[in-house]
């Protein structure tokens, strides 16, 4: 089985923002297969399954910074290896519209990812990071939480088809070394 989650925090108020870009993401690839979230409250999730229900689809609603209670009771419940987890995540340190794939890396300052790492006590599953850096100087919390203007959420929608490959590709079980290549 495989996992795939995106970060974000749940509520109106955080639609859009650039902490949720995670969320966006996995909004675009399950949409795009046919597939529908619903709450799961066993896993403080909203989770969608793919046909075979082979692969599952969290968007954690513990919020990001308790996103690995989430994620670590999944894993443990359903037995997922590590390899097959792609956790899809804001990152403030890469340029706007950028995405990187990275295997075995610390967190990185990202809360969301820290948490998970320390909720399955390892850093060996594959991130998804997608940039929201700006050139502006901002306050880093308060910059997280506002909202994508509309130039940039036409971006995301260009890169959102990238994304979806990426994870069609990953569920598809193409070698982690060999996505990251094609990808990074």
């Amino acid at each position: 089985m495989k996992l795939v989650v995106g970060l974000g925090n749940v509520g109106k108020q955080y639609d859009l923002t650039r902490h949720n870009v995670g969320f966006m993401c996995l909004d675009s690839y399950v949409e795009a297969q046919h597939l529908d979230f619903s709450e799961n409250k066993k896993f403080k999730c909203y989770m969608a399954k793919s046909n075979n229900n082979d692969v599952l689809f969290v968007k954690p609603t513990t919020f990001m910074n308790l996103s690995g209670d989430c994620v670590g009771e999944i894993v443990r419940y359903f037995k997922i290896n590590l390899n097959d987890i792609l956790v899809i995540q804001d990152d403030l340190d890469l340029d706007f519209g950028k995405i990187k794939l990275k295997f075995n890396s610390s967190s990185g300052g990202q809360n969301g990812i820290k948490h998970i790492i320390n909720c399955l006590n390892s850093q060996s599953f594959l991130r998804l990071k997608i940039g929201i850096k700006t050139k502006e100087k901002k306050d880093a919390k308060s910059f997280v939480l506002q909202k994508f203007n509309q130039n940039e959420l036409n971006e995301l929608q260009k890169i959102f088809q990238l994304t979806n490959e990426i994870i069609e590709d990953f569920i598809n079980g193409k070698d982690l070394q060999q996505l990251m290549n094609k990808f990074n």
